[in-house]
């Protein structure tokens, strides 16, 4: 697989990007879905919920750990996840951005 040359996109393009690159995944958008509907941070099994195998599981929620999107605490033996709610609110803004400034009056 070739080189993706980021060096050539500005700072924005590449952090547009990530955020894309793991949203892209169905898996991701359903532990994103889940998470975001708890009442407080989950430390419940995904895999039951999901339906994946664990080790998938964990590989997920690190692609998603990756642009920051979870914050994670320790309780007991588990790992509990909730949405970092600031960086939620910057990738909106940053998706809102772009599609914001896409020029409608092509073709």
């Amino acid at each position: 697989m070739g080189l993706t040359k980021t060096h050539m996109f500005t700072d924005k393009q590449n952090e547009l990007a990530r955020i894309a690159k793991v949203l892209a995944h169905p898996a991701r958008v359903a532990i994103l879905e889940y998470i975001s509907k708890q009442d407080a941070c989950i430390c419940t099994d995904l895999v039951d919920i999901i339906g994946l195998a664990q080790p998938t599981i964990s590989q997920h929620l690190n692609e998603i750990k990756k642009i920051g999107l979870l914050k994670g605490t320790f309780e007991g033996k588990n790992l509990c996840y909730c949405i970092d709610q600031e960086r939620w609110q910057e990738i909106q803004e940053t998706l809102h951005t772009f599609f914001s400034n896409i020029n409608r009056n092509c073709c």
